[in-house]
């Protein structure tokens, strides 16, 4: 089970249409905008990376990625969301004139799920400013907005704000989440009424109202509030410099009232240690595991990358355990020139 090119949290793979006139034939357009709306909107660019079919996450996140990104400077630094730059050899960017520009990575956060690449060249165009994504509360109104302008652009609601934790070993406390979905959720910008950003897109989600509400799809924005205390390290180091979280490499999903391995990382920690798909998780370091949130939340209090864990399996109705040395992820990766 992994995340789909676009990020699709419903293990179905997720595959969205791309490019810009892909987008604007699935939407209605917004007439009328705020001005300060209608001024940001040249700010968001397309993104479109390579990356090698050697590299690990090739096989999940496909070699050719396409998405959004919003310029945040004036030097041309962009923040997208990080799946789309994963171990990219090449990095294009295309403004709202159809300039296309090559960039570089610049960093990226895997537990915010942040990226930043930077242009060659300054794009000249005017850059958005970070706005307060904490003001954002359920049915606020924003505007999602890909490259291609009013026509590329959605007014949403905010369906949600709550946790979110993704299979992959994330977990964000705090987000976004809007209806109706966008066709091409990928870096794409929340933007507020003050044509400030709040946030960029992740996922497509299928219960964007919330646990036990009526299925509805939706997107999963990833706030703005949460880059801005890393930002600059981001900026400058490529990556934060408080030590890694333990990393399994271990898909968890939750089935039934209990935690399921919905696939294992090739090569990564619970790979090496054995674990397989369809084993049942209870227990790790002797503590019972609630749901996926709290399985994440113990691992990582465990200690940083390398320590041992101890997990409480079931496999075909046999109960055993298995001891694992954790890895640290951005060593399983490679993020290509930067």
């Amino acid at each position: 089970m992994a995340r789909g090119l676009n990020g699709s949290a419903n293990g179905s793979g997720g595959h969205a249409p791309t490019g810009r006139e892909a987008v604007e034939a699935r939407l209605p357009g917004v007439s009328n905008l705020p001005q300060a709306v209608s001024g940001a909107l040249s700010a968001v660019v397309g993104l479109r990376t390579t990356v090698p079919k050697d590299r690990r996450s090739a096989q999940t996140l496909g070699t050719e990625r396409e998405g959004h990104g919003a310029l945040i400077g004036a030097d041309g630094l962009i923040v997208t969301i990080g799946y789309l730059i994963m171990e990219a050899d090449t990095v294009t960017i295309t403004d709202i004139d159809g300039t296309e520009s090559p960039a570089y990575i610049v960093g990226y956060d895997y537990e915010s799920g942040f990226g930043l690449v930077r242009t060659e060249r300054p794009i000249r165009l005017k850059h958005i400013a970070f706005g307060d994504s904490d003001t954002l509360e359920l049915r606020s109104e924003a505007y999602v907005a890909g490259l291609g302008g009013e026509k590329a652009t959605l007014k949403v609601k905010v369906a949600g704000r709550r946790e979110f934790a993704g299979y992959w070993e994330y977990l964000l406390d705090n987000a976004i989440f809007t209806v109706p979905a966008y066709p091409l959720w990928g870096g794409s910008a929340l933007i507020g009424q003050d044509g400030a950003l709040l946030g960029i897109g992740s996922l497509l989600v299928q219960e964007a109202l919330g646990p036990g509400a009526p299925a509805f799809p939706g997107n999963m924005y990833v706030p703005i509030n949460r880059l801005k205390p890393i930002f600059e390290e981001l900026v400058t180091t490529g990556r934060l410099a408080t030590p890694p979280r333990p990393w399994l490499g271990l898909y968890t999903v939750e089935h039934m009232g209990q935690l399921v391995a919905g696939g294992i990382s090739d090569g990564g920690p619970a790979d090496r240690a054995g674990l397989q798909r369809g084993d049942i998780l209870h227990a790790l370091n002797g503590d019972v595991l609630d749901d996926v949130a709290d399985f994440y939340r113990k691992l990582w209090a465990s200690g940083p990358a390398g320590t041992a864990v101890t997990l409480r399996m079931e496999r075909d109705n046999d109960a055993f355990e298995v001891t694992v040395r954790t890895g640290d992820r951005a060593r399983y990766h490679t993020f290509g020139s930067g």
